[in-house]
C-alpha cells in the first residue's frame, strides 16, 4: 500500500492514528505516574525543559540552514525572518516554547503566501 493510498482511506487513517496512540500514550501515562510527586520548578524539570528547548533549537536551526523537501523552495531570507520572529515571540511571550515555534511557523506561512 502506497503512502497516498494509506492516507486516502479511512482504514489507513485509523490505523495510523491507532499506531500513534499505542506508541505515544504509554509513555505519557508513565511520565504522569513517575512525575506525580515532583514540583514543577524542581531541578529535574528545569533540566528537562532546557534539554527540550535545546533539541527544538537544534532541529529548527537544521531546518533553516539545510532545508529538505518543500522547505527547499522557500527563500533563505524568509526562513531567517521566520526564525527571528519566532525567537522574538518566544521572549515576548515569557519564554514560551510553543508560542515561539507556532509564531515562527505562522510568519513563514505569511511570507510564503504574500510572495506568491
Amino acid at each position: 500500500m502506497t503512502n497516498e493510498a494509506l492516507l486516502s482511506s479511512p482504514i489507513g487513517l485509523l490505523t495510523l492514528a491507532l499506531v500513534a496512540i499505542i506508541a505515544h500514550e504509554p509513555f505519557r501515562w508513565l511520565g504522569l505516574y513517575l512525575g506525580h510527586g515532583l514540583e514543577a520548578d524542581s531541578e529535574i524539570f528545569v533540566w528537562v525543559r532546557a534539554v527540550a528547548t535545546a533539541l527544538v533549537a537544534g532541529l529548527v536551526t537544521r531546518l533553516v540552514m539545510f532545508p529538505v523537501g518543500a522547505l527547499e523552495g522557500v527563500a533563505l531570507w524568509m526562513r531567517l525572518g521566520a526564525l527571528a520572529s519566532g525567537i522574538a515571540i518566544f521572549f515576548i511571550r515569557g519564554r514560551h516554547l510553543g508560542a515561539g515555534v507556532s509564531g515562527g511557523a505562522a510568519v513563514l506561512l505569511i511570507f510564503q503566501y504574500a510572495t506568491q
